[in-house]
């Protein structure tokens, strides 16, 4: 599941979440076996979406591993779609290639013409193995899960099909009116005439005939106006159902209509200053890894508005759809990034000219995917990584260029850990920043020296009408250990830090937003884990079955009380 309503009631749209064979390939001999075409009588079952870590013996698999599955289809064209893939795939029907996708965290797809009606048979060949041009990198704070983590389906096409459709907008002075022009991405088997209607909720606004030519091809509407438009808001979360239909096929999405801009040092939401309180949030869960259920997906969107929350950071990679669904819905603010998560990243390995160039892929195809998600307000475009070097300036150069002239109407930041030497905040909208006093070091109170400082520096650089995010700040706690002594690793300690840093970045003219690492514990990398009390990140406010610490309780007392 995708998506939590359908995306198309015209086109025939058939799942392959279920069982599929399954087998690993640790001489990385599969290929030259014929794996391609039929996998081997010593293949097992494995119910897709998964992670594979969760098969006795596979935890600590790093490597190639194979999927296949056979299904029944009426023929013709059909197109493959794959909600994500850890983290390296190539896909064969029937034996015959159809492409491969770098990147484990965002949908895909590739289209087969001229299929035979019957039974056929579709092979994946995955890779969660990592190296120096890896993203993410060998080196993270989460764990390498491998499998295919998000639905798969295929659908049969006819005509004229819609694959894509942006709505790209600009709001009047008083955001009562917007002008909106339709770019979609079109495939027809052949050049073709056909009709082209799109409705915004119940008014039909564009009507006419268009000419494609074979294949994949874009086109773009001209402009209209929508006249007294509801707004998108943390407090009303106005939608839009998007129809793009042709004569045969149908493509059907939300959009929401709203403005945010950086205006005399404060981030404003529709005319309307905010403060980001929020959370960051790794999609994992001890028995479902990477492969969340939407209902628990759902739950987690409960909690965070439970506790207050305004704002959810997806650290570190683009979320599932469905969850992202869930915030259009509710409200909550989004800040979506990739998966450059600083770590073992080494000055010289940010100009590695594949690690550039998977980056920048990953933006574009994070902004093709998310585009339409009224919720998603900020663009993240890396984490900690070495931001005192040049590298890291051309990197960021290069991705703030293009997140700016193509990602819409969002924010774009990245998160330091290096705030007094970074070098590279002249690309971003907002400041944000990483660190843990009073935990790796310092005492919980050098958050005030750290504000003052950090302000004084933020005005010598220039930036003073560039607020700040304090992107991630925290401790560890175990689950249920209480003292009265208030020491490290307890609930209690955790909940007076992060007390402490929330009224302190509430009170801070400088800051315009927290998000408290983390919304709950999870299983981490093998190396970093081997630091790391139950192998987890235990920085969670809840633990990783979201059952609430002490500090939940805490921050949900403030965050609800400045809601209001």
């Amino acid at each position: 599941m995708n998506r939590i309503f359908d995306d198309h009631i015209l086109r025939r749209v058939y799942s392959l979440d279920g069982t599929w064979q399954f087998c690993t390939d640790e001489n990385k001999e599969g290929e030259a076996l014929g794996y391609t075409k039929e996998l081997p009588a010593h293949t097992k079952n494995i119910i897709v979406p998964s992670v594979i870590g969760r098969d006795f013996g596979l935890l600590t698999y790093e490597g190639i591993t194979w999927f296949g599955r056979k299904f029944h289809t009426n023929g013709g064209t059909l197109r493959f779609c794959f909600g994500a893939v850890m983290t390296e795939a190539k896909v064969w029907l029937d034996g015959e290639y159809l492409g491969e996708h770098y990147g484990g965290f965002c949908e895909f797809d590739f289209i087969a013409e001229d299929v035979a009606a019957g039974e056929h048979t579709l092979i994946l060949r995955v890779d969660n193995s990592s190296d120096l041009d890896s993203i993410p990198h060998p080196k993270v704070d989460w764990y390498h899960h491998g499998g295919i983590i998000r639905s798969v389906s295929f659908e049969e096409l006819s005509g004229v099909c819609v694959l894509r459709c942006h709505a790209e907008y600009t709001l009047n002075d008083a955001l009562s009116s917007a002008e909106v022009s339709f770019k979609l991405k079109l495939y027809s088997k052949e050049a073709a005439e056909t009709s082209l209607d799109i409705s915004v909720g119940n008014n039909t606004v564009i009507a006419k005939n268009i000419k494609v030519c074979k294949g994949v091809s874009e086109v773009e509407t001209e402009r209209i106006i929508l006249d007294d438009i509801a707004l998108w808001d943390i407090d009303k979360p106005n939608l839009y159902t998007l129809v793009a239909k042709t004569a045969t096929d149908d493509f059907i999405d939300r959009i929401g209509f709203r403005y945010i801009e950086v205006k005399n040092g404060k981030v404003h939401l529709n005319n309307k200053e905010i403060e980001f309180r929020g959370a960051n949030r790794h999609e994992d869960h001890p028995d479902w890894g990477f492969a969340v259920p939407a209902q628990i997906s759902r739950r987690d969107v409960e909690i965070f508005k439970d506790m207050g929350a305004n704002a959810v950071r997806g650290s570190h990679y683009p979320q599932s759809r469905a969850f992202v669904d869930l915030l259009d819905e509710s409200g909550l603010m989004f800040w979506s990034e990739i998966p450059i998560w600083g770590g073992g990243y080494t000055a010289d390995d940010l100009a590695r000219p594949l690690v550039l160039s998977r980056g920048f892929d990953m933006l574009k195809e994070m902004t093709e995917v998310y585009y339409n998600h009224p919720s998603i307000v900020i663009w993240g475009i890396h984490n900690e990584i070495d931001t005192a070097a040049s590298s890291a300036l051309e990197m960021s150069k290069l991705y703030y260029s293009e997140m700016k002239q193509n990602g819409g109407n969002r924010l774009v930041t990245f998160a330091s850990c290096r705030p007094f030497t970074d070098i590279c905040f002249e690309y971003c909208d907002v400041m944000s920043v990483n660190y843990y006093y009073g935990w790796y070091e310092g005492t919980i109170k050098t958050w005030d020296i750290f504000l003052e400082k950090f302000d004084a520096r933020r005005k010598e650089l220039g930036f003073s009408d560039k607020p700040l995010i304090v992107s991630e700040f925290g401790a560890a706690a175990i689950y249920g250990n209480h003292t009265f002594d208030n020491l490290k690793w307890t609930e209690e300690y955790q909940a007076e830090l992060l007390s402490y840093c929330i009224e302190a970045f509430h009170k801070s003219e400088m800051v315009c937003g927290m998000f408290v690492w983390q919304f709950c514990d999870m299983l981490t990398a093998k190396e970093v884990g081997l630091s790391r009390a139950r192998h987890y990140n235990n920085k969670g406010i809840l633990n990783e079955y979201r059952k609430p610490k002490s500090a939940y309780f805490a921050i949900k007392e403030r965050y609800n009380i400045w809601k209001k």
